[in-house]
């Protein structure tokens, strides 16, 4: 390229424009330098303005290929010895190796001797190897440093002989049994799952506990400010005492929140099984989650709510949402129904579509599994209190009203 008629800066500037998109291919830094000199002395660099030598630098990096950095100091160097020359050349024999592949495979050989000692302590075996022992193999090694030690250690020749796989272990936590629970038509078999209400600025919202029974779908919510245990302890005991029936079983995720031996020993007191998901099971706890998003989410949002309201938002649950979703929301349940083939499906007919309450009152026996202090009648009465409408239009003007006090004082406070 004869780039000797660019003689003005406006043509340098049409220049990188209309060559964005071309690839130069300098030549060897003889020629390269050479080009920078001419350049630099035909535009008169040193008396330019600044904006004017920064064109310069950008139409020098643009043929030579070198970087910003680089062409700034190669120019400053012009500038102060009136040329530019090279000031490096590579070494006529190379790079001397000091440490050989012999050396790094006896490092290999001690290593796996002594069970990969320290560096310090490993340089320290090697010196006695040569002036106590007089192995003359360890002549090199024995002047080693500990830092040029461990890059050793790195080097290919080291690695292929020091080479081990160690399996994965798996803890194995003698909390809970690792399976689905199996209720049998038996109400009492409660599935438990955690929803965080969201983050603001690095700040932790409330958790909201939702506990589910297989059998009935009988809901309950809760709200604690954390899911450590002084937080979440006294809040799985208000659920459980919350359910009209015994419980019989309780399973969980494989939250620590929930599989530790204060949680056990709590069921333990109730004669309650204790479960655990299963990996690659995601259906295990599925019904809780399902609720997770068809119930929390939809009646409580993601919106965060700092923790400090978390004993008002469980009020809310206790008084309002729990006797709705209970008493007069209805739920789907499958029947199981076999074709020809031999495989079961499940269908939702609409005759099984009930209440949480008319699931529990249709199972036979129901009375056998309620608790000493409730019985059917009461729980009839708590039902006949509001129609469903009514019970619904309850709930939505509580939670307006709670949500509304706890923006107006989040702004507040804020």
């Amino acid at each position: 390229m004869n780039e000797k008629k660019l003689t003005t800066l406006e043509q340098l500037r049409q220049f990188l424009a209309g060559t964005a998109d071309v690839l130069f291919q300098p030549g060897q830094d003889d020629s390269r330098y050479a080009h920078i000199v001419d350049v630099l002395r035909r535009f008169q660099y040193a008396r330019l303005k600044r904006p004017d030598k920064g064109l310069i630098l950008r139409y020098l990096a643009r043929t030579t290929g070198y970087s910003r950095q680089q062409i700034t100091r190669l120019v400053a160097q012009f500038l102060a010895t009136r040329q530019l020359k090279k000031h490096y050349r590579p070494p006529k024999m190379g790079f001397v190796v000091t440490y050989t592949a012999a050396d790094i495979a006896l490092l290999a050989e001690t290593d796996a001797l002594h069970n990969t000692l320290s560096g310090p302590a490993t340089c320290a075996l090697m010196q006695r190897a040569l002036a106590v022992y007089g192995d003359a193999r360890y002549e090199r090694l024995a002047a080693i440093s500990v830092g040029h030690l461990y890059n050793l250690r790195q080097r290919a020749g080291y690695v292929t002989r020091r080479q081990h796989w160690t399996k994965t272990k798996g803890t194995s936590i003698p909390i809970g049994e690792r399976r689905a629970p199996s209720p049998d038509g038996r109400p009492g078999f409660i599935r438990i799952d955690s929803v965080h209400q969201g983050d603001l600025d690095g700040v932790k919202g409330v958790y909201h506990i939702n506990a589910v029974d297989c059998e009935t779908q009988w809901e309950l919510v809760a709200t604690c400010e954390k899911i450590s245990e002084a937080y979440l302890l006294p809040v799985i005991r208000q659920l459980l005492d919350g359910f009209p029936f015994r419980i019989l079983g309780f399973h969980a995720d494989n939250g620590s929140e929930y599989i530790n031996h204060k949680v056990a020993k709590m069921l333990e007191k109730l004669q309650a099984e204790f479960t655990k998901s299963r990996p690659r099971h995601s259906n295990d706890n599925g019904l809780a989650e399902t609720k997770n998003g068809v119930i929390v989410r939809k009646q409580l949002g993601y919106e965060h709510i700092p923790q400090h309201f978390a004993a008002e938002v469980n009020a809310f649950c206790q008084d309002f949402l729990n006797p709705y979703l209970n008493f007069h929301r209805p739920c789907l349940f499958p029947e199981s129904v076999t074709d020809a083939k031999g495989k079961t499906r499940k269908r939702y007919p609409r005759h099984l579509i009930k209440t949480p309450f008319e699931k529990l009152k249709s199972i036979p026996d129901a009375k056998t599994y309620l608790k000493k202090t409730v019985t059917l009648k009461n729980l009839e009465k708590e039902a006949a209190k509001h129609a469903d409408n009514a019970a619904a239009e309850k709930l939505n003007q509580a939670r307006k009203q709670i949500f509304l006090s706890i923006h107006n004082r989040s702004k507040v406070a804020a």
